[in-house]
């Protein structure tokens, strides 16, 4: 394709296409069964071919379509473990690759951002995209003077197309909860449609990037490649060389879980600290393992200004909450919006409800896990239980969302890795008002 396909109708067809085409393997695998094939067989049929088309269209949408995606591979450690599996690495190549636009038009996007002669720039450029993502991607070069870049293009029409799947996907909310069962999906389109502005702005992106790489200049632990040149929908900066997370998720040693999974929650907490940002996608695909074993971050198109740091607040509340104050808690979420004025909130079902925000912060070592996120996700999905009751009561400030967001994803990545390290100290060290004032 030379462009993503723009037209409503069109998008709003092949998104149409997942839970049809899930119906008809489903019939299928009902006359297989008849015919008498094993019950565990037809199932994974179903399940693998159904991942396959929802990489398929997903990939080839691109726009709000895939970043759905996205999120959906951020959250599969919070699914069951028989419905996750056969899902698990179709979603995850949604991470760090989508079938890519074709040269020319590369070519045409770099001659209206750089100008006619933009191959004066480069010693080498390659055509064949090095990576592909929601509204995106980015090319590897080399500059006259030798420096090696990463060229990251915006999709044509990618504002249409984001702005036409998030309103489609909306519709579509509860047919795709068939697909990928335990997962709420329309506070993720909701999200999804708060932030579109922001990730399609890459001067926006650009200077947040800048932000970093300036903040984390030569730090031991992170790498933030610099911006060289940026404009409305081309970003030229740094290349860096590492291996994916998601290689780390699937394939690395306890150790390298363990440190990388330090190093993941630390920069986490630091971005607001030293760089008044916080990174706010925080889905492996835009993390890289450094052959010096540094954590290399790319992709800053969603990060929340908070030129102050983390609200004090939420440390504070965690430490409350830890020494088992209910009451003291109820009325500090209160103060900080999270319960309207009028709501009455049970202040011990409260603290049963937040048990799994402290929990990570009540040992000196922690371990997380598929099974210890998928226990925190059926905690609040079942609706006969006490929590799914007690959640609708709750509000999220708009402060608070991009903040909730990477709380969640984080430890949704952690639990994929299976990282246990001292999670403690980073809050200790980075986390305002969690040690006493």
């Amino acid at each position: 394709m030379s462009d993503l396909p723009r037209k409503a109708l069109s998008r709003t067809a092949k998104l149409a296409s997942l839970p049809l085409g899930a119906a008809g393997r489903a019939t299928v695998g009902l006359g297989k069964r008849i015919g008498g094939a094993p019950a565990e067989t037809v199932i994974a049929e179903f399940q693998r071919r159904t991942a396959d088309q929802l990489f398929a269209v997903l990939g080839e949408l691109k726009g709000g379509a895939m970043k759905f995606g996205q999120m959906l591979s951020l959250m599969e450690s919070a699914m069951p473990e028989e419905l996750a599996a056969p899902y698990r690495a179709t979603l995850t190549k949604l991470q760090d690759s989508a079938p890519p636009m074709p040269a020319s038009t590369v070519h045409t996007i770099l001659s209206r951002e750089l100008g006619r002669r933009w191959r004066d720039r480069f010693e080498e450029f390659d055509d064949l995209p090095a990576a592909a993502a929601s509204i995106g991607q980015v090319h590897r070069g080399t500059l006259k003077d030798g420096r090696e870049v990463a060229i990251k293009l915006q999709y044509p029409g990618a504002a249409e197309a984001l702005r036409a799947d998030l309103r489609q996907l909306g519709r579509f909310a509860r047919t795709f909860g068939s697909l990928v069962p335990g997962l709420d999906m329309k506070p993720l389109v909701a999200e999804l449609q708060e932030r579109i502005g922001e990730e399609l702005d890459y001067d926006r992106e650009a200077q947040a990037q800048q932000q970093y790489a300036d903040a984390f200049k030569d730090h031991p632990e992170f790498v933030v490649p610099r911006v060289i040149k940026h404009s409305p929908s081309v970003i030229v900066s740094e290349w860096i060389e590492g291996r994916p997370l998601s290689s780390i998720i699937s394939d690395g040693t306890r150790k390298e879980r363990n440190e990388i999974g330090l190093k993941y929650a630390r920069f986490m907490f630091s971005g607001p600290k030293y760089a008044g940002l916080l990174h706010s996608d925080p889905h492996p695909g835009n993390y890289r393992v450094m052959p010096d074993g540094r954590l290399g971050v790319v992709d800053f198109g969603l990060c929340a200004r908070l030129p102050d740091g983390l609200p004090p607040a939420i440390g504070r509340l965690l430490r409350i909450s830890l020494d088992g104050d209910g009451i003291a808690v109820r009325d500090g979420l209160k103060a900080e919006g999270f319960i309207k004025p009028r709501m009455e909130i049970d202040p011990d079902q409260l603290m049963d409800y937040l048990a799994p925000f402290a929990e990570p912060a009540r040992e000196e070592t922690f371990q997380f896990s598929r099974a210890w996120m998928r226990a925190q996700a059926n905690r609040t999905s079942d609706f006969r239980s006490p929590n799914a009751s007690l959640a609708l009561k709750m509000n999220l400030p708009p402060s608070y969302l991009l903040i909730h967001r990477v709380w969640i994803g984080g430890m949704a990545v952690l639990s994929q890795l299976e990282a246990k390290a001292p999670f403690r100290s980073v809050l200790d060290e980075l986390l305002p008002g969690f040690t006493e004032d």
